[in-house]
């Protein structure tokens, strides 16, 4: 069976997590004297709830998991940071990522000294099982980051693949689903109690349109979320971005209303963009973006810019892709009438 307090850095292990002074009494009281704060009341003059009860409640309610099974961090980039600190030993061990994919994996590695090791995605993005299964037995590799929908492709990984290295790997699977609530699929949240080596990754920057906000979430066994808790810092979820996400959680409907308009846009826009001469290839997509080939990419995408548009040139990954997130209906037309402009057309 999986231990993940065994797995964790052994400085990690015997690390004796930071008290807050509300780590100390969590009962009710009319009068906090125990935390050095301004006493006159501002409505932030308090520090937030370190644990977010009340958040995670809620969360735990829309996901359908346990509130001890949550760790909130400061957007999913925390939550990436932590988990590299907590389970892989500088200058020893490794992550392994699967490029193209999200950067932030190979960022957080570096920062912490931790190697990088890559088995590409093959020409359609999904995972080189052939290639991939033999470096889930480097004993240097402690986490791997699979992305899903993936990004830049936009795809989601074949699940039989995901369970599949959940199944033959011995460390700790992470999979990012930031963009999950624009795929026809289920989260893999509903398999944690499953596999005590998985962490889900969701976020409210995406479909919930909370970006501005900064939350990140991950989902695991709770013996992994109470080694992250030990690790974060202690009110590393400020009191606004709990009370504007309660909110939130709140406008359930709404969100699901905006995801189908997105989806929606998205079809039009990759039925409008295989009409282009000029563009080469439209990958399938699961997400709220489209990743599009196009011959002279540089070219178009400077294009854009002069045009006041701003898409992700992804051509140093892909090459000859524009990553083309999807927009409003008049967003989306104004792209693509400069995609259709002739190139010695200036009236744009």
């Amino acid at each position: 069976m999986f231990d993940p307090e065994k797995w964790a850095r052994p400085n990690v292990q015997k690390l004796k997590p930071y008290a807050s002074a509300r780590d100390e009494y969590t009962g009710e009281a009319h009068i906090w004297l125990d935390a050095n704060e301004n006493p006159f009341e501002s409505g932030l003059n308090r520090y937030p709830d370190p644990h977010q009860r009340t958040l995670k409640a809620a969360i735990a309610k829309e996901k359908s998991v346990k509130s001890d099974q949550i760790f909130l961090g400061n957007g999913s980039d925390e939550a990436i940071d932590l988990l590299i600190r907590a389970f892989c030993v500088p200058r020893q061990e490794a992550i392994l990522a699967l490029p193209p994919t999200y950067g932030m994996y190979a960022v957080s590695a570096a920062l912490n000294d931790v190697e990088i090791v890559e088995v590409a995605l093959t020409n359609d993005f999904q995972m080189d099982m052939a290639s991939l299964l033999p470096k889930l037995q480097d004993s240097r590799v402690k986490l791997i980051f699979i992305c899903s929908p993936n990004n830049p492709s936009g795809n989601l990984i074949e699940r039989k693949d995901v369970l599949q290295v959940l199944e033959s790997f011995r460390g700790i699977v992470v999979v990012d689903e930031a963009y999950i609530d624009f795929a026809e699929s289920e989260s893999l949240t509903q398999i944690i109690d499953e596999f005590p080596n998985l962490v889900v990754m969701q976020t409210f920057s995406k479909a919930w349109g909370l970006a501005g906000v900064r939350l990140g979430m991950a989902f695991a066994e709770a013996r992994i979320i109470r080694i992250l808790n030990r690790i974060k810092p202690p009110y590393n979820i400020n009191s606004l971005t709990q009370k504007v996400v309660l909110e939130k959680l709140t406008q359930r409907e709404d969100v699901l209303e905006a995801i189908q308009k997105i989806k929606s846009e998205k079809r039009r826009l990759v039925e409008a963009l295989k009409s282009i001469p000029r563009c080469l290839d439209v990958f399938p997509s699961d997400a709220n973006f489209v990743l599009a080939r196009f011959e002279n990419a540089n070219e178009l995408y400077d294009k854009l810019c002069k045009a006041g548009i701003v898409v992700r040139n992804r051509s140093s990954v892909v090459p000859g892709a524009l990553r083309i997130t999807v927009g409003t209906e008049n967003e989306n037309n104004l792209v693509l009438k400069v995609l259709n402009s002739d190139d010695n057309n200036s009236s744009l």
